[in-house]
């Protein structure tokens, strides 16, 4: 069977603003997102006959069957082509579940891409991200990479330019936290309205506008009122990483990981080493441009490629 093998990004939020619940129940917001080095291992091949798709796993533990996005992505995509034969997803688990970082959706996106280049067929780019935003919101992002603007309930994706490279400290503090049950938290503390278009559209383009001139680094994460108040180690984590020389530090999403970008390398180093030497668990990685997303994947392995089982 031949493999092919990609690396699936994790993620960053640079900025978080929650606008209000839309008609449909998902929450309107805008964000930045931001590509960074830490990264899930996946490997998709088809099988030569009729099928299903099967799932291997290692690392992080994972949801089995429809309840794994990856799994689910295979069926979209496979439905999309018209094919039936099988498919195999290889999935080493780095990014924790929980955290905020997209690693769930960065898989899916991994697979979307994958059985396509498998087939030696092609879907246009619009079909990808139709199929992306019907799996989850963050999902059309990890199509594109880079850093982008999310707009939208976040799978409005739009490229914005790409700023100098920064390494990435990301702390992950205690257990993870449900995404669903950190919106409902939100809406209970903040009691919020039903979103309407005339409060919508100023914000797109205040949002948009501080965005582009700042980079996004001064921009506010709504989640960390409420979540670092219920859960004070994550603003303790916060406070560690600007002591020791982030130029910026935030919660990611929902949580529960909190990340600092420094300009100084060795910077990033120093905090990771310390942070990690006084028990947190700290990864040390760097951001992601969009070209270098772009080369993340579709690499070719032979039928021998190794498998790692859970």
């Amino acid at each position: 069977m031949r493999l092919i093998a990609l690396r699936a990004c994790a993620k960053i939020n640079l900025g978080l603003r929650i606008l209000g619940l839309r008609d449909d129940g998902f929450h309107e917001l805008r964000t930045i997102y931001q590509s960074v080095s830490l990264a899930d291992e996946v490997e998709v091949g088809l099988s030569g006959s009729n099928g299903a798709v099967r799932l291997e796993a290692s690392g992080f533990e994972v949801p089995e069957g429809s309840e794994n996005l990856a799994v689910r992505a295979a069926e979209a995509v496979r439905k999309a082509l018209r094919i039936r034969r099988g498919i195999l997803i290889r999935l080493h688990k780095r990014i924790p579940p929980g955290s905020g970082l997209g690693g769930a959706s960065s898989d899916a996106a991994a697979v979307l891409r994958a059985v396509p280049a498998l087939c030696g067929r092609t879907l246009p780019i619009e079909k990808l991200l139709h199929l992306a935003a019907e799996l989850g919101s963050d999902v059309p992002f990890f199509l594109v990479g880079g850093r982008a603007i999310g707009l939208g309930r976040g799978e409005e994706v739009y490229p914005l330019p790409e700023s100098p490279r920064r390494s990435v400290v990301i702390l992950l503090p205690g257990e993870g936290m449900s995404t669903a049950e950190a919106y409902r938290l939100l809406d209970i503390a903040q009691r919020r309205p039903r979103l309407t278009g005339a409060i919508a559209r100023p914000t797109i383009e205040l949002f948009c506008g501080q965005a582009l001139q700042s980079g996004a680094l001064r921009l506010n994460n709504d989640f960390e009122p409420l979540l670092f108040r219920r859960r004070p180690e994550l603003a303790e984590a916060k406070r560690l990483l600007l002591r020791r020389g982030a130029e910026i530090a935030s919660l990611s999403g929902s949580g529960s990981a909190v990340f600092g970008m420094f300009e100084d390398a060795a910077k990033a180093r120093r905090a990771a080493r310390e942070l990690g030497d006084s028990g947190a668990n700290a990864f040390l990685g760097r951001t992601i441009s969009r070209r270098e997303f772009s080369r993340s994947g579709a690499v070719s392995r032979s039928p021998g490629a190794v498998s790692r089982s859970r």
